[in-house]
């Protein structure tokens, strides 16, 4: 194949970089070379609101796919779990490469697990998934909001902030910081959010030859069930900050999706699940959907926006 330069557009810290320059050396196993452009984002510009309050869908990508769309950069790195579900007009997802472990993990110096804290621990978290399901699962500790990169986040623990705080396992592994997890919080005791440990690489759909190239990087799989959890989501109407939790995976030749809403108090929590070959992403996405719909799903979801 005729070498390739190639322009990746990314967020400037140190995970994204990480990610950015991941995909990066895979294209130039395919005989690209490559430079990195970086982009900030509205949500590395605000690190003090929180998310939910930007009131804006996409805070960490719209700048990064505008630098694609404005010919400053040939494809976009992302977190799957930031990317909006409705495709930016002119942008394609690509590839999505083979998903890290997408569990959440709890850190902390003040117990062995999170059955161990003391009530009234204080648990920072920026997700309302995590703290919906948190309180569900131990509804006598104080959920506090948090912002910043990985290593922000740890600093804020290691100063007191916080007696622990809930990360991303593949955050972890891929910066080597998993000495700090204490505990796995893997599904199903804690659903992750649609996309979590997977990367979305986009680029603009009429760059055909970029598109031949980086669809190589894409793992069937990974692609089946975060497209299940993406539509799942999308279906919700409930947009990447609402309390959603969804668990795409291949187990024995089957995709299963097990999806789940639940209210910020963690009172009330609706799960469903289904499964078929992986062909049927899209229709297990859905089938999904509507079961959470059917059980009051949108009611909790407008709930949790109007907090």
């Amino acid at each position: 194949m005729t070498a390739h330069h190639l322009r990746i557009a990314t967020r400037g810290s140190q995970l994204a970089l990480w990610q950015a320059n991941w995909v990066a050396d895979r294209l130039r196993e395919l005989g690209a070379t490559v430079e990195l452009v970086e982009v900030v984002t509205a949500g590395d510009r605000d690190q003090r609101d929180p998310v939910l309050e930007m009131n804006q869908q996409g805070v960490f990508t719209k700048e990064i796919q505008a630098a694609v769309l404005n010919g400053d950069a040939d494809l976009a790195v992302h977190s799957l779990k930031d990317l909006p579900t409705a495709t930016a007009e002119g942008l394609l997802l690509a590839a999505v490469p083979a998903r890290e472990v997408c569990f959440d993990v709890l850190i902390t110096r003040q117990a062995s697990s999170l059955a161990d804290l003391p009530s009234g621990a204080k648990v920072g978290t920026g997700s309302l998934r995590r703290q919906a399901q948190l309180q569900a699962l131990r509804d006598d500790l104080q959920i506090i909001g948090i912002r910043g990169n990985v290593d922000t986040r740890l600093r804020k623990l290691a100063s007191g902030d916080y007696d622990a705080i809930i990360l991303a396992a593949a955050g972890l592994k891929r910066l080597e910081l998993t000495a700090n997890i204490v505990e796995e919080l893997s599904p199903p005791r804690m659903l992750p959010a649609p996309g979590q440990g997977a990367l979305g690489i986009e680029c603009h759909r009429e760059a055909q030859e970029v598109l031949k190239l980086v669809s190589q990087l894409e793992h069937p799989p990974t692609r089946a069930a975060v497209d299940a959890e993406r539509l799942m989501l999308a279906l919700l109407h409930a947009g990447c900050s609402a309390p959603v939790g969804a668990w795409g995976r291949t187990e024995q030749g089957e995709l299963k999706l097990d999806g789940l809403v639940a209210s910020l108090d963690g009172k009330h929590v609706l799960r469903a699940s289904a499964s078929g070959p992986s062909s049927t992403a899209m229709q297990i996405g859905r089938q999904v959907a509507e079961a959470l719909l059917a059980q009051g799903a949108q009611e909790i979801i407008e709930q949790a926006r109007s907090v």
